[in-house]
């Protein structure tokens, strides 16, 4: 199974996203924007790499583009933002336009890591991979929304010595937990990554059944 899996990840391997961007026709102020996409999506849409930047503006038409998304400059900062005319701009949050929303699932099912997998890869798009702490809260607060197991799968595994996300791409952003016992550095036996409810990363046995994030 390690090697049908690596197979699998070197095929599909892409730039990282972490959810799937929604285009509102509506004109809202910024916050109300974010209370909007909040209430109906995950949150507000931001990007992490140029594919995504390019799935984002696949949500929209060339001709009307512009619109509010929730980029953050810090995690205690978040700002009023919006994509107009070929790049982003700051702008007054009290201004009315459309906006982009982006959207995880969870799924209330419970299913090996393997399984969570390919039930991802056959209705959603993929098992999430959280390459930052903006993705990280952004699966934590869509996955705060429900009544699941006590932790999730999400697209993380080991493999070849190392962790990696589902599409191929190194941790660069962490959420082990610190102290105590350090079993994700060198699993034996648990080698696939869950999401807790209190935003931490643990490793467990692929073949455990739990619920999952897909994007």
């Amino acid at each position: 199974m390690e090697r049908t899996i690596a197979l699998l990840f070197l095929c599909t391997a892409v730039e990282g996203f972490v959810g799937t961007h929604i285009f509102v026709h509506e004109d809202k102020k910024w916050y109300e924007a974010q209370t909007y996409c909040r209430h109906h999506h995950t949150d507000l849409s931001f990007v992490n790499s140029q594919s995504d930047l390019d799935r984002l503006l696949s949500a929209s038409s060339e001709k009307d583009r512009e619109g509010w998304i929730g980029l953050q400059r810090n995690p205690k900062n978040i700002t009023a933002w919006m994509w107009s005319n070929g790049e982003w701009n700051d702008d007054n949050d009290l201004k009315s336009m459309h906006f982009y929303c982006i959207q995880l699932t969870v799924v209330v099912e419970e299913k090996s890591w393997e399984e969570a997998l390919e039930h991802c890869r056959e209705h959603h798009t993929d098992l999430s991979s959280l390459l930052s702490e903006t993705d990280n809260l952004m699966a934590l607060r869509e996955y705060q929304k429900k009544h699941t197991t006590e932790r999730m799968w999400i697209g993380l595994r080991y493999l070849a010595d190392r962790w990696l996300w589902v599409n191929g791409d190194p941790l660069e952003f962490e959420a082990w937990p610190k102290g105590g016992v350090q079993d994700h550095q060198c699993p034996i036996r648990n080698r696939c990554g869950a999401l807790t409810k209190e935003g931490l990363w643990e490793n467990w046995d692929c073949q455990d059944k739990l619920n999952f994030i897909c994007l």
